[in-house]
């Protein structure tokens, strides 16, 4: 946290671009790992666990806070954690109603709709450039997920809307980051896991309650990198580089997700991919290049 406060000003944009890769990447292998531990939990249930163990193992930023951090924090994080909230419904259970190479496409539509979204909330006009990178991006995620022949599904709309509303969270997440700037990135964090979790856990009492937690490790072990890798470094990278880069470019970097997890299908489990989806991978892997140069 130190080492970043004092970077060199020229050095903060390859720095974010650098994490929001990592996110990417990190965020790609999550599909894989959330469908593992599905198989032994409801979707609600296991995002209740995963985001409250995020908020717990964030507690410590919480006690170290002053009054007018605390403060920043609760009103950046409480919409912000409600737009998150629904995102990983729609998200969740989107991939268990409709197949993974639907779901990788439609929510990389993302891409497309966040240069739209900052233009109609922030009333910035993104460069031009970034919406010819964000078509590439889109005709990369056709060919990854096979082509645009989709049938059409609940699943199918729920990750449509979640792409949506990740459009909508990056120009959120931008504007109050910057707005309530005293809200360190940790604490946000928290306050944002706390949320998810809270309102997950919440809504599954409402429909009937949860069965007793599993005990196979296979579970843990999903739940454990998903809430340090996919949720603790993911969210603090994002939000850290969103005040250091413009929500379009941010949503341009995320965008390669879908190239990150066919590649951690294929080395990690087994799966096959054609030339048309190498293909595709190529496209959103060089759009993210192309706009790392136009820096």
């Amino acid at each position: 946290m130190t080492a970043l406060t004092h970077t060199s000003p020229a050095l903060l944009p390859r720095i974010s671009d650098a994490a929001l890769l990592l996110v990417a990447i990190v965020w790609g292998t999550s599909y894989g790992v959330a469908k593992g531990a599905l198989a032994f939990y409801p979707v609600l249930g296991f995002l209740a666990v995963r985001f409250l163990l995020t908020a717990v193992l964030l507690a410590p930023a919480c006690v170290r806070a002053t009054p007018a951090q605390r403060r920043d924090a609760w009103r950046a994080g409480l919409p912000l954690g409600g737009l998150l909230l629904a995102i990983f419904v729609c998200e969740t259970y989107g991939v268990a109603h409709t197949q993974a190479s639907n779901a990788a496409f439609l929510i990389s539509l993302c891409v497309v709709f966040t240069p739209f979204a900052e233009w109609a909330l922030l009333g910035r006009r993104p460069a031009a450039r970034l919406f010819g990178f964000a078509a590439v991006s889109l005709l990369g995620a056709a060919l990854l997920a096979g082509g645009w022949r989709l049938q059409w599904g609940l699943g199918d709309a729920l990750m449509l809307a979640a792409a949506v509303l990740r459009a909508v969270t990056v120009c959120a997440t931008s504007l109050l980051a910057r707005r309530h700037a005293q809200a360190p990135m940790l604490l946000l964090t928290a306050v944002q896991s706390a949320v998810v979790g809270a309102g997950c856990l919440l809504a599954a009492l409402a429909l009937g309650g949860l069965p007793p937690l599993p005990r196979e490790g296979a579970f843990w072990a999903a739940s454990l990198y998903l809430v340090l890798g996919c949720t603790v470094f993911a969210f603090f990278a994002q939000n850290w580089a969103l005040k250091h880069s413009a929500p379009s470019r941010v949503g341009l970097l995320m965008g390669t997700e879908p190239a990150w997890g066919a590649l951690f299908a294929v080395a990690w489990l087994g799966e096959r991919l054609s030339a048309t989806g190498w293909a595709g991978g190529a496209l959103i892997a060089g759009a993210a290049l192309w706009t790392l140069r136009a820096r």
